[in-house]
C-alpha cells in the first residue's frame, strides 16, 4: 500500500484516537470487511450446494423406504377383502366370525342373502322364524318412553331429533350408514316408504368419533366396510372411545352405535338353521316402542 493511500486511511481515524498495543486496528478492520465481501458469494453458493445435497439424500431415502414389500403387500390386499366366507348358498343366514383386534375380542355378524328393514314392537316367534339376524336399533327416551331421535318406519316419521348425528337409512333394501345432521336420505326414506333411525356415531369415513357417555359395557355397532354391512359386538365391556378405535383398526369406514349392554335383545340364525339369542331367552319387551334392525 502506498504512503499516500496509508495517509488517507489514517485521516479517517479521529485525531483523538489513542491505539493501545493489541487493541482494535481500523486499517485491518477495513481490509477484513473487503475480504468478507469478496468471499460472501462463495460462502452462500457453498451453503446452497450443501442444502441441495441434503434434500436429494432425504428424497432418495424416502423413496427407498416406500418400496412395497412382498409380504406387506399381500397382507394389505388381504385386509381389504370382504369379511366372511363367500359361499354358494342362496338361502338367508347369518355368519359369525370371532376375531381379535388390538387385543380385544370381537364377534362379527354378517348377513348373507337377506334384506334389512326396521321393526318396532314385540319380536315374537313369527318374526324370529322369518328373519336371520336382529339387533335393537334406536334407544328409548327416559322421559316419555318414545323412540329417541329421528325414526322413519315404512315411510312414516314416528319421531324427530338430531342429538345423535349417526344414522342408518334403508331405501329399496339398500342400507347406508353415515354421520350427518341433515342427510338427504332422510327425506328420500320418507318419500320412498323406507326406513331411517339415529344413534351415536362411532366411525366417520375411517376416523373414530368420541361420544359423551364415558362408561363401559358390551358395545354393538352397525358397520359399513368395503360395501359390506354387518354388526360388530364386543366380547367384553368397552368404553365408547376404545370401541370406536377398535372399529377403525378393523378397517371400518362408517359405523354407528346400536343398543348395547347385556340386556339388549337380538338373535342370529346360522347356515344350518341354529338360533343364537342374545339378552334373555324367551324375551318379552319392556317397552312397546323398542326398535330392531332385522335381516330376512
Amino acid at each position: 500500500m502506498s504512503s499516500k493511500t496509508n495517509h488517507k486511511a489514517q485521516n479517517a481515524v479521529s485525531d483523538n484516537w489513542v491505539q493501545m498495543l493489541g487493541s482494535y486496528d481500523p486499517l485491518r478492520a477495513i481490509e477484513r470487511k473487503r475480504r468478507i465481501k469478496k468471499l460472501l458469494p462463495l460462502i452462500i453458493a457453498s451453503l446452497l450446494i450443501i442444502i441441495a445435497g441434503i434434500i436429494l439424500l432425504l428424497t432418495r431415502s424416502s423413496k427407498a423406504e416406500d418400496v412395497e414389500g412382498v409380504f406387506e403387500s399381500a397382507a394389505e390386499k388381504e385386509a381389504i377383502k370382504t369379511l366372511g366366507d363367500i359361499v354358494p348358498v342362496e338361502k338367508p343366514f347369518a355368519e359369525r366370525i370371532d376375531t381379535v383386534v388390538n387385543g380385544h375380542l370381537m364377534a362379527l355378524f354378517i348377513p348373507h342373502n337377506a334384506t334389512p328393514r326396521l321393526f318396532v314392537g314385540n319380536p315374537d316367534d313369527k318374526l324370529r322364524q322369518s328373519s336371520i339376524l336382529a339387533f335393537q336399533a334406536a334407544d328409548i327416551r327416559a322421559d316419555n318412553k318414545e323412540i329417541l331421535g329421528e325414526f322413519v318406519l315404512n315411510g312414516k316419521q314416528l319421531t324427530r331429533g338430531i342429538a345423535k348425528r349417526g344414522y342408518c337409512a334403508i331405501i329399496d333394501g339398500n342400507i347406508t350408514v353415515g354421520v350427518g345432521e341433515k342427510p338427504p336420505l332422510l327425506g328420500e326414506a320418507i318419500d320412498c316408504g323406507g326406513y331411517f333411525f339415529r344413534q351415536y356415531p362411532l366411525v366417520d369415513e375411517g376416523t373414530p368419533v368420541d361420544n359423551k357417555p364415558k362408561g363401559k359395557t358390551i358395545r354393538r355397532a352397525l358397520c359399513s366396510r368395503q360395501g359390506q354391512t354387518f354388526v360388530a359386538v364386543s366380547s367384553g365391556n368397552e368404553s365408547f372411545h376404545d370401541f370406536a378405535q377398535i372399529l377403525a383398526a378393523l378397517g371400518i369406514e362408517n359405523a354407528i352405535y346400536i343398543c348395547g349392554g347385556e340386556e339388549a335383545y337380538g338373535w342370529a340364525v346360522d347356515e344350518e338353521g341354529n338360533l343364537d339369542q342374545f339378552g334373555h331367552d324367551g324375551y318379552v319387551t319392556k317397552y312397546e316402542n323398542e326398535s330392531y334392525i332385522i335381516w330376512e
